[in-house]
């Protein structure tokens, strides 16, 4: 049996998210070998992602790796992962998807977002954090802050910030949940296509035999369909890392339930809206609610931010 090949980025946590990948298959017979590689969006650490292109920026250097052959299979944050793919590629597994929360982060227990009495400073550069931290929060201030999870606990430490808010399962994989001081609820803090969960992608190239070991090996079939349809949604709506948009799918027996919607830059006009369809249609559920968020007033909101000055 060959030895696979497994594509990462640099950084602790996807170093960890690569090795929990190898360690399914170790158990199921493979070799495995993890290769990392720097990408575009680890290289730029001062600049926003929508800045330095949004589209693959964590990506297009392991994708090239994946189409001349270098590794068999690359392993990303799901979230990270553009609507559409470049020709060729594609995402074959989802693993099981850890709780979805965005959490606040801080080295003072007593920090609130509820207390609108108390000056308080938030390190983010995600654009849907942003807008909706306006929206629910605005009394609360944010700076911009980019880098791996460590880089960024960093920062706050040396007083760029009162707290960050993260991906409550990037922290826990980090071993930073005790400085949680705050689990922000995931109705209002819907998060983006994909948070919580590893998407494992291969370039057409792979050999069906082997495409379908890895799948089989790899895929959680509930967190699959989920992210079917947040995918779909996220692609009808042309969404990126520069698009303030959110879409969280949960499996119910034989039927799915999708939330997903747009907030526009400011945080002033917040679009949402929960659909459910059979599992089977997870992508026209996606679908449906996209063209119902853009017919409500998203093709505006999509205009005005795309006109925004940079």
């Amino acid at each position: 049996m060959k030895k696979l090949k497994i594509g990462s980025r640099k950084s602790a946590l996807a170093l960890w998210q690569a090795e929990t990948v190898a360690a399914m298959l170790r158990n199921n017979g493979w070799a495995t070998e993890i290769v990392t590689i720097e990408t575009r969006g680890d290289k730029i650490q001062n600049t926003p992602i929508a800045d330095i292109g949004g589209k693959g920026v964590f990506t297009q250097e392991i994708e090239a790796m994946l189409q001349q052959g270098a590794i068999d299979l690359a392993v990303h944050s799901a979230k990270d992962m553009p609507s559409q793919l470049p020709e060729g590629f594609s995402l074959i597994a989802f693993t099981e998807r850890e709780k979805v929360n965005d959490v606040l982060v801080s080295l003072n227990a007593g920090i609130s977002p509820a207390d609108h009495k108390t000056p308080l400073c938030i390190g983010t550069s995600s654009v849907r954090r942003v807008a909706l931290l306006k929206h629910f929060y605005p009394h609360i201030m944010t700076v911009g802050m980019r880098g791996n999870l460590q880089t960024r606990i960093k920062k706050m430490t040396s007083g760029a910030c009162d707290a960050l808010i993260l991906a409550y399962a990037g922290v826990k994989r980090m071993n930073y949940a005790h400085m949680i001081v705050s689990e922000l609820a995931e109705t209002d803090f819907i998060p983006p296509a994909g948070q919580g969960c590893l998407a494992i992608e291969v370039f057409e190239t792979i050999h069906p035999d082997l495409k379908a070991q890895i799948r089989e090996c790899l895929n959680h079939r509930e967190t699959e369909d989920a992210l079917t349809a947040e995918r779909a949604f996220l692609e009808t709506l042309k969404g990126g890392c520069s698009i303030p948009v959110f879409a969280l799918a949960k499996c119910l027996g034989e039927q799915i339930r999708l939330t997903a919607g747009l907030i526009s830059l400011d945080g002033a006009d917040l679009l949402k809206t929960t659909m459910t369809d059979n599992k089977a249609y997870a992508r026209r559920l996606g679908e449906k609610a996209g063209r119902h968020i853009l017919d409500a007033g998203g093709e505006k909101i999509l205009s005005e931010i795309k006109s925004a000055p940079k």
